[in-house]
C-alpha cells in the first residue's frame, strides 16, 4: 500500500501559513480527527502483515516531521505576531503631544470665592461648621424655640428631633460666639438643606452669612457694608434698597433689594415689572441671640445678612433655572 503524495503537501502549507489561524487549520486537515495523517492508522488493517509494521513506522515518521516543522513555524508566527504588536504600539517620542482640555471652575464656585474675596477684604474672617447640626444651633439658639411658626418657613431634613441638616450657614454664628468674645467679624459659606426642588429652589443649595458684633455697631454699618459689597459685586451703578421684614433673629429685620441686571430698573418678567430684584436678608442681631451665647445685650450689638450664592451667581450670569447649575451639561459650564 502506497501513501499519497497529497499527504506530503503538509510541508509547503505550514511553510506557507501567514498567521496562527491559518496554521491552526493545517493541523486540522493533516493530525484532527479527521486528518490526512490521522486516517492512515486506520489503513493499517487492511496492509499485509508483513508489511504493517514497514508501515507504522512510516506513519510515525510523518506524524513526528509534521510536529517538528509545525511547532518550528509556530514559534515564527508568535514571534512576528509580538513584533508586529510591538511596532503598532511603538510611541513616537518626538511627536507633538495630545492637546490638554483645561477644566474650569463652576460658575458657583467663582461667585463664592468672589464673595468671600469681597468680604475679607473689608476685614472679615472666614468661619465653618458642620452641615449635620443640632436642632439648638439651628433654631432654639437663634430664637426659634420649638413650636415657633417662624419654623414653618423652612421645610427641614430632620435625621431625629434633635439632629437635622442645617437649614442656613446660622449655626456657625453661634458656634462662633460661644467660643469667642467680642469683636466678632465674620463670614459663614457653605452648603445648606431644605426640602423643596423647582425651577428657584434645589434640595442643596449654598449659603454665606455674615456677622458682626461690637460695643457700638449700628444700622448704618449694616447699610455701608452691604451697598459696598452690592456694588463691588454687580457695579457702582446698581441702586439698593432696603425694606423692613421679619426674621426672629434679628430685630429690625430688613431684606435688600437691587436693581434689576436683566432690564436696568425698567421692569421686567424676572424682576416682575418693579424694577428690583431681592438679593439678600440682614438686620440688627435680636437681643434674645446674643443672651443665648452669654453677651451682655446691653453692651453688645451687632448686624447679620445672608444670602443664597446660587441666586446671586443666577442674577450675575443672567440664568434663569437654578437648575441648569447641576445638570453637568458641559456646553453650559463651558459659558464660564
Amino acid at each position: 500500500m502506497e501513501i499519497s503524495k497529497e499527504i506530503y503537501e503538509y510541508k509547503k502549507e505550514i511553510v506557507d501559513a501567514e498567521n496562527l489561524e491559518q496554521l491552526y487549520q493545517v493541523w486540522v486537515k493533516y493530525l484532527g480527527k479527521k486528518g490526512l495523517i490521522s486516517l492512515l492508522n486506520k489503513e493499517l488493517k487492511n496492509v499485509p502483515e508483513e508489511k504493517r509494521s514497514e508501515f507504522g513506522r512510516i506513519i510515525v515518521g510523518l506524524r513526528e516531521d509534521f510536529e517538528k516543522l509545525y511547532q518550528e513555524r509556530e514559534i515564527e508566527l508568535k514571534k512576528a505576531e509580538i513584533n508586529d504588536k510591538i511596532e503598532k504600539e511603538r510611541i513616537d517620542v518626538t511627536l507633538p503631544a495630545f492637546p490638554l482640555n483645561y477644566g474650569g471652575l463652576h460658575p458657583i464656585t467663582q461667585v463664592y470665592f468672589e464673595i468671600v474675596d469681597i468680604f475679607k477684604s473689608m476685614g472679615y474672617e472666614l468661619a465653618t461648621g458642620p452641615e449635620i447640626e443640632l436642632d439648638f444651633y439651628n433654631f432654639e439658639a437663634l430664637n426659634i424655640p420649638k413650636e415657633h411658626p417662624a419654623r414653618d418657613m423652612q421645610d427641614t431634613f430632620y435625621i431625629d428631633d434633635e439632629v437635622l441638616l442645617r437649614t442656613h450657614t446660622s449655626p456657625v454664628q453661634i458656634r462662633t460666639m460661644e467660643m469667642k468674645e467680642p469683636p466678632i467679624k465674620i463670614i459663614a459659606p457653605g452648603k445648606v438643606y431644605r426640602c423643596d426642588s423647582d425651577v428657584t429652589h434645589t434640595p442643596m443649595f449654598h449659603q454665606v452669612e455674615g456677622l458682626l458684633i461690637d460695643t457700638d455697631t449700628t444700622f448704618g454699618d449694616l447699610k455701608g457694608a452691604l451697598i459696598t459689597f452690592i456694588h463691588r459685586l454687580f457695579g457702582k451703578d446698581i441702586p439698593v434698597r432696603f425694606r423692613p421684614s421679619f426674621f426672629p433673629f434679628t430685630e429690625p429685620s430688613a431684606e435688600v433689594d437691587m436693581g434689576c441686571v436683566i432690564c436696568g430698573g425698567k421692569g421686567c418678567r424676572v424682576c416682575k415689572g418693579t424694577g428690583w430684584l431681592e438679593i439678600l436678608g440682614s438686620g440688627m442681631v435680636h437681643p434674645k441671640v446674643l443672651e443665648s451665647v452669654g453677651y451682655d445685650s446691653e453692651k453688645y450689638r451687632g448686624f447679620a445678612f445672608g444670602m443664597g450664592i446660587e441666586r446671586i451667581t443666577m442674577l450675575k450670569f443672567g440664568i434663569d433655572d437654578l437648575r441648569l447649575f447641576f445638570d453637568n451639561n458641559i456646553k453650559f459650564l463651558r459659558q464660564f
